[in-house]
């Protein structure tokens, strides 16, 4: 009697640790399928700005329905833009050794508005280069962009 009641309470054990092995499997998994874009900006980070502008270009020739010498064009222009990103990204970088510190209330007013500067010249570059109808889609695309940016912000808030 005394032996089968310990091989029940064996099973039982056995059973609930299986439980908790399997329910901490999902648990880590489900980590792992968030998109919180931290994987992509790792893979970003090692692209060329020669890549980011292929990329680019070609996601708007898709989009926009652009011809060649709009795609180069546009190429040219993101290109463009992606080398000043990445210079002014390895200005800021700490150098070897160094801890890495906020910029001040100065030096973050400056690159605010050097970013807003490089945002107003690509906005008048892409209307010069695209018709009134693929400007307008162009025009619809960005704001998505930002309205994914702002709860991906928020979301990060809750937590």
């Amino acid at each position: 009697v005394f032996q089968r009641k310990h091989m029940d309470n064996m099973k039982k054990l056995v059973i609930i640790a299986l439980a908790f092995v399997t329910l901490n499997g999902f648990a880590q998994k489900k980590g792992h399928d968030k998109r919180d874009g931290s994987h992509t900006s790792e893979l970003r980070k090692d692209m060329t700005p020669n890549d980011i502008a292929d990329l680019k270009s070609k996601q708007l020739t898709l989009k926009l329905d652009l011809t060649d010498a709009q795609q180069q064009k546009v190429h040219k222009l993101i290109l463009k833009q992606a080398e000043s990103r990445n210079k002014a990204r390895e200005a800021h970088k700490p150098k070897a050794g160094e801890k890495r510190e906020k910029p001040s209330k100065e030096e973050l007013v400056k690159m605010q508005n050097q970013r807003l500067d490089d945002q107003i010249a690509m906005k008048r570059e892409m209307k010069s280069i695209l018709t009134a109808e693929q400007y307008a889609k162009y025009e619809k695309m960005e704001p998505k962009k930002h309205k994914k940016r702002g709860m991906r912000n928020k979301n990060k808030s809750k937590k």
